[in-house]
């Protein structure tokens, strides 16, 4: 993992280049106050305060300073110094005026590099570290622990499947609770077949180094409020007997990114020493082709006891979530959170950038869109429409695990979940892509935390730090 708490310094004098912020509003009334030959260089380089992430060098003798256009010089986005970290020369850096607030983190996640598959680390010149001062002292440690839990959620999406099964799900859990003296519990083998059948049924094809599992951590004082965030960990996606073309297939090792997401939730509401109980379940396995493979038309009885019969075998995601749901509510929590990449219809309605964000609650809902907003995280909240439960009827048993319409199908995914939910519990169900298609500073394409600073934002605000 990348040092970030190396990157962001408290500024207490030390020397530093200065780094100039302009807009298309302040941009000319700025270089006016330029020295000529600053002014010139700027026009040779046609900069024009206008194009985002563009920077230029501005000479100081045997130093230099920074000038780089932003979108709004008033209000900093997480994103806006990310290519000034992933593209300056080593050293020291400070704003020339004001505080980097939210865009230290785009600093932070512009240094981070994957390269745990590369045999050559020649590609990019080498730099040292590019570090930034910042004045809000207080604020360091929190950008830190967001910056380290997104570099979490990539690293763990990016892992091929061959290295990142079940087992190494259950190994990222063990080493949290070994590191904060959380409570692990996993269950298997028999014990899983008999207490939660839909996820001994989806990894049952599996070999049995990668054998499903049920993952559980509690940490927390007993009498705090209790919440549950539960992580899909479906580590690699063949779709099973209704197996996926090569094109779905590709991507399929980071179908445990809700499980991934889930992780590092969990690490950042330990970090933040919040006064919760909180109980994190990742229900782990790989929906794997062979004679032990659930099959179109069985019938499983759920840990609820609700009968599912099995329409499609590629709607695996729900089925591992609902015996996850069942078991986090039997602890009765005032919330049940969460994630999974469980729709391609979500994101057909909502491209790669915004989760489907489904709630039974309004009153969360409420609180994770303003949340979202104000971390700069977008979430997209969908209806849990009742209408559409008869899409998910079944002529022999209580319900159907998918839909024969090709129609609302991350809704119809939701309220298949929302069966395993009691009535009186608040609950919210992210739908989220996980990765990203193409790069943009300071998020490289590959595995992504979507949604991850929303979540914790929700979190934070209905359960502040003591």
């Amino acid at each position: 993992m990348t040092d970030f708490a190396s990157l962001l310094a408290a500024d207490r004098g030390q020397p530093a280049r200065a780094i100039h912020l302009v807009d298309k509003a302040t941009f000319p009334d700025w270089v006016k106050s330029r020295p000529a030959e600053d002014r010139a260089l700027l026009e040779a380089q046609r900069f024009d305060g206008k194009t985002g992430y563009a920077f230029a060098l501005l000479p100081r003798g045997g130093e230099f300073e920074v000038v780089s256009a932003v979108k709004n010089v008033t209000s900093l986005s997480p994103w806006c110094l990310a290519k000034l970290a992933e593209r300056l020369p080593e050293g020291t850096y400070r704003l020339a005026e004001g505080e980097p607030g939210k865009a230290g983190l785009g600093w932070l996640l512009g240094q981070h590099r994957d390269e745990r598959y590369r045999s050559s680390k020649d590609d990019e010149p080498k730099r040292g570290p590019r570090v930034l001062l910042t004045g809000e002292a207080a604020r360091i440690d929190g950008t830190v622990r967001v910056a380290d839990a997104t570099a979490l959620v990539r690293d763990l999406v990016n892992a091929p499947a061959a290295e990142l099964g079940p087992a190494e799900l259950e190994q990222a859990v063990r080493e949290l609770a070994g590191e904060t003296g959380a409570q692990l519990r996993v269950t298997a083998g028999k014990d899983l077949e008999e207490g939660y059948p839909l996820i001994a049924a989806v990894g049952a094809a599996a070999t049995p180094e990668r054998a499903p599992r049920l993952i559980e951590l509690e940490w927390g004082k007993a009498e705090d409020p209790r919440i549950a965030i539960i992580g899909k960990g479906v580590c690699f996606d063949s779709g099973g007997l209704d197996i996926k073309p090569a094109s779905g297939m590709r991507l399929m090792k980071k179908d445990m990114g809700g499980a991934a997401h889930a992780i590092a939730l969990a690490r950042l509401v330990i970090a933040e020493r919040m006064p919760v109980r909180l109980h994190l379940l990742v229900p782990a396995v790989e929906n794997a082709v062979s004679g032990a493979a659930f099959r179109p038309g069985d019938i499983i009885k759920s840990r609820k006891g609700l009968f599912v019969e099995i329409d499609n075998t590629d709607a695996e995601g729900r089925l591992i979530l609902a015996d996850a749901i069942t078991r986090a509510a039997e602890a009765e929590p005032v919330l049940i959170l969460d994630f999974a990449t469980l729709t391609g219809a979500a994101r057909v309605a909502l491209g790669p950038d915004l989760p489907a964000f489904f709630a039974n609650n309004e009153d969360i809902a409420a609180a994770a869109l303003a949340s979202a907003a104000d971390v700069e995280d977008p979430l997209w909240r969908m209806p849990l429409w009742d209408a559409y439960d008869e899409m998910l009827k079944s002529d022999i048993a209580d319900m159907a695990n998918a839909s024969g319409s090709p129609m609302a199908g991350c809704i119809t995914a939701a309220m298949f979940l929302k069966r395993f939910v009691p009535d009186a519990t608040a609950w919210a169900h992210l739908d989220t892509y996980s990765w990203r298609d193409a790069a943009k500073p300071g998020r490289p394409k590959g595995g992504e935390a979507v949604g991850l600073r929303a979540s914790f934002a929700l979190l934070q605000r209905r359960w502040p730090a003591r």
